[in-house]
């Protein structure tokens, strides 16, 4: 039989798919205030789209994805950090 996706409203199962924690880094590149970057993120890319533009909402700045890696203009680690350990996942900072 084949499996299709598996469906869960359990707010644990976001800590089960999530094999590694997430790094949270802050690069800055020639000109401007340099990006603040989300790497190991372990979701569809359709609900990376959506949560980074939550975040480019919530913050009012710009940001991509690039390879798989949120990026979003500016230091906003603290901010982010604060909202993904409240939705269960681990953080490790990367850096300075």
């Amino acid at each position: 039989m084949d499996e299709g996706p598996i469906y869960s409203t359990d707010p644990d199962r976001v800590k089960s798919r999530q094999p590694e924690p997430l790094r949270l880094s802050f690069q800055r590149q020639g000109k401007g205030s340099g990006v603040t970057r989300i790497e190991r993120l372990v979701l569809h890319p359709r609900l990376k789209e959506h949560l980074l533009s939550r975040f480019k909402r919530r913050l009012g700045c710009g940001g991509a994805i690039k390879d798989g890696t949120l990026e979003i203009q500016g230091d906003h680690r603290d901010f982010i950090e604060a909202e993904l350990s409240r939705e269960g996942y681990k953080i490790k900072r990367v850096g300075a």
